[in-house]
């Protein structure tokens, strides 16, 4: 497999192999089956293809135990990189405001799993907060709960409102967040033939200045692995974060 052939910038690859070859030195490493190069590759054409392991293993010339090995060391290099919400904040103090969105990442849990049963999506998942900019692109993704948390609960869990309102950055977030306080604002709640006019004219600005969010959420799934994740939900924490280093590298080249 050659870079030309995945779609992922050659500063995302720079990124994962240098940082990869950093660690090596660190750990003492001495010989590997591949370079910090292929590796790097390995692990990218695995979060954004989502190629299986034993698909990558035999691609790469290498074991699928190996190849798992591999991915997850690269992961877990990857997600330490990540931004904390409190950096996250800084940037978005810049802007003239921000945008909030829970989106939902598919899992092949059961029917039996409840927590991770998302009763807003009708499907199983994990729910993840996401923070983009006035023109959409993403800031930040918050780690990953159990899907049948609602939105407003894992705002307040990760600590984005009052990070946000600390720094008084306006946030425009959907009807979820309702009763979230700080600088979120949210659409007047109620049916739409009950509003009056003028909040009616607040409720279509408010959903024009969302739409943009749908973007930063798409950036993310853009990732074909957190499209349907099949591994641990332990581990999508990690990839959720991987990923979000890697846009951010693509993004600063």
């Amino acid at each position: 497999m050659s870079p030309s052939g995945l779609d992922v910038s050659s500063s995302a690859l720079r990124l994962l192999s240098t940082e990869l070859r950093r660690r090596r030195v660190v750990i003492g490493t001495r010989w590997r089956r591949l370079n910090t190069g292929r590796q790097a590759l390995l692990t990218l054409a695995h979060l954004r293809n989502g190629h299986p392991y034993a698909q990558l293993a035999a691609g790469f010339g290498i074991g699928t135990t190996t190849a798992y090995r591999y991915i997850a060391e690269a992961v877990e290099v990857l997600a330490a990189l990540a931004p904390s919400l409190a950096k996250a904040a800084r940037t978005a103090s810049a802007k003239a405001f921000v945008l909030l969105d829970g989106t939902l990442l598919p899992t092949d849990r059961i029917a039996a799993d409840r927590p991770f049963y998302s009763g807003k999506h009708k499907e199983h998942g994990m729910n993840v907060q996401v923070l983009a900019d006035p023109f959409g692109r993403l800031l930040w993704a918050s780690p990953a709960l159990p899907g049948a948390v609602h939105d407003i609960r894992a705002a307040r869990e990760h600590g984005i409102v009052d990070a946000l309102t600390e720094i008084g950055s306006a946030c425009w977030a959907d009807k979820g967040d309702r009763g979230a306080g700080g600088t979120v604002r949210t659409p007047y709640w109620g049916r739409w033939d009950t509003l009056s006019a003028g909040q009616q004219a607040v409720n279509r600005s408010h959903a024009k200045i969302r739409a943009l969010v749908e973007q930063a959420v798409a950036t993310l799934k853009s990732w074909r692995l957190l499209r349907k994740l099949r591994c641990s939900t332990t581990r999508i924490t990690a990839l959720v974060q991987a990923v979000l280093t890697l846009h951010l590298a693509s993004s600063a080249a």
